[in-house]
């Protein structure tokens, strides 16, 4: 599958997108909705051989976000406030696909959603977010 064209392609991809295999699916600007691929191995697994949730908790968070930053072409981020995680099934090592959408951005505060699902096509993980809408641009941190 290649990568549509979008704001991230010339954003500097997180080290932590990048240790979670952060791969941009696709994005519809216009709906607010983006799917991103994810690539987890044995380093994300707990003592029951199953992915930790918060592994699951940050892919699904590493996929919310960045509908909203593709949504306004990279003009607001949203650090996220509050959110809750409903685990709906063991996670094992392997491909994920986070499916993340806003649900409503106000001016200053950000509702997104998201879900995650294996390789299998099974939902693992859903999230529901709450965000701060922050204007202007992200600091790189060095990048």
């Amino acid at each position: 599958m290649t990568a549509p064209k979008s704001v991230f392609d010339s954003f500097p991809l997180p080290e932590g997108s990048k240790l979670l295999g952060w791969t941009l699916r696709d994005v519809d600007v216009a709906a607010g909705t983006i799917e991103i691929g994810f690539i987890v191995d044995a380093r994300f697994v707990n003592p029951a051989g199953t992915v930790q949730g918060g592994f699951l908790a940050a892919m699904l968070d590493d996929t919310q976000g960045p509908a909203l930053f593709a949504m306004t072409g990279g003009t607001v981020y949203a650090p996220t406030i509050d959110f809750t995680i409903s685990f709906i099934k063991p996670a094992r090592p392997g491909r994920f696909v986070g499916k993340g959408r806003v649900v409503n951005a106000g001016r200053t505060i950000v509702f997104t959603e998201a879900e995650l699902f294996d390789q299998d096509g099974d939902l693992v993980a859903r999230g529901t977010f709450t965000a701060r809408a922050m204007k202007g641009e992200m600091a790189t941190n060095g990048r």
